[in-house]
């Protein structure tokens, strides 16, 4: 499958490192603002096709689908202009700015029966099903806590006054939609939609800026999920499913690197339940994005567009209650 890429960052830098253990991708061309930035990541790669104008890349015959990495805020309309040019799309998560952009791609990917994928990598980790396989262990489960707090390096940059895209709302970023969406997924992909959610948390610039930090909890029949997510500290507490007869924690959601199951009824016996993998979690999200593409498939069954609508719509009720708008949101 021969892919453009959209975005020139260490994420894109990742998924290329992912696509040299899959014989099916083929990097052909680079899409950058900026025709240096285009050529210097294109030599990198061996890459002879560069773009600076996208409808010319959507256009052309060179590519299968195309990778986007850009800034959030760019998602939507770059993910409809290449659907409509039959290119499959493989998006970065969050997919869109809000559901109503989502609800626009997805229509888009419909009407023109091509491959839409939101690069979410959690479900594809071969961990992840043997955490789905073990839920029964733990027995009545009543409480999950998880997530997702990283200090960001550009917040050093925020404090000195130099404001990254990181930080800017304009690009529909923020702690939730960056890296608070990992979490959140986990929760909802294993548990589906709460009957009732509260949110909150620090927005910067005295509530004109991004969050920075923030916390949902979502309440459930019979259980409760918290979710926290920050880009100002760090947390090196795991995830945990906490059930009448037993817990399974989880070392970072995004990663599902480790998984473990403690037995109440057994003394508090821990016993790893953790599969190997392959050192770039990318693989797996991108090797299923492929496979589709091959089999002449148009949606996940696993990643699917229900599911990805689900976790958007708690995303911007989240977003309303803490207090975050985008200008994403205003367009009518």
């Amino acid at each position: 499958m021969r892919f453009g890429i959209i975005g020139t960052n260490w994420i894109t830098d990742k998924l290329i490192d992912a696509g040299k253990e899959i014989k099916d991708f083929k990097l052909t061309a680079v899409y950058s603002r900026t025709e240096e930035t285009a050529k210097k990541f294109a030599q990198k790669y061996g890459v002879d096709t560069i773009f600076t104008n996208l409808d010319k890349m959507a256009e052309s015959d060179k590519i299968d689908g195309v990778y986007i990495a850009s800034p959030n805020s760019f998602h939507s309309s770059q993910s409809i202009l290449f659907l409509k040019n039959r290119k499959a799309v493989l998006c970065e998560k969050p997919a869109t700015s809000n559901l109503k952009e989502l609800e626009e791609v997805i229509k888009t990917a419909e009407e023109n029966n091509t491959l839409y994928m939101e690069a979410m990598k959690i479900p594809f980790i071969p961990t992840y099903n043997v955490l789905k396989e073990n839920l029964h262990k733990v027995g009545k489960i009543r409480k999950m806590v998880t997530g997702y707090c990283q200090h960001s390096s550009r917040y050093e940059d925020y404090k000195k006054g130099d404001v990254k895209n990181a930080f800017k709302p304009e690009f529909s970023n923020g702690a939730l939609m960056d890296i608070g969406i990992y979490p959140l997924f986990l929760a909802v992909s294993l548990f589906g939609s709460p009957e009732k959610l509260y949110a909150d948390g620090l927005i910067l610039e005295n509530g004109k800026g991004i969050d920075a930090q923030g916390i949902i909890n979502m309440s459930y029949i019979d259980m409760d999920i918290t979710v926290l997510f920050s880009k100002i500290t760090n947390s090196y507490v795991p995830t945990e499913i906490m059930g009448e007869d037993g817990s399974l924690l989880i070392e970072h959601p995004s990663e599902m690197s480790e998984l473990y199951f403690i037995d109440r009824k057994n003394n508090n016996k821990k016993t790893e339940l953790t599969l190997p993998g392959q050192e770039n979690s990318m693989y797996y999200e991108l090797k299923h994005f492929i496979d589709l593409y091959n089999e002449g498939k148009t949606e996940s069954p696993i990643n699917n567009f229900h599911l990805m609508k689900k976790v958007m719509k708690i995303m911007d009720e989240a977003r309303k209650k803490i207090g975050i708008i985008f200008p994403a949101d205003k367009v009518k």
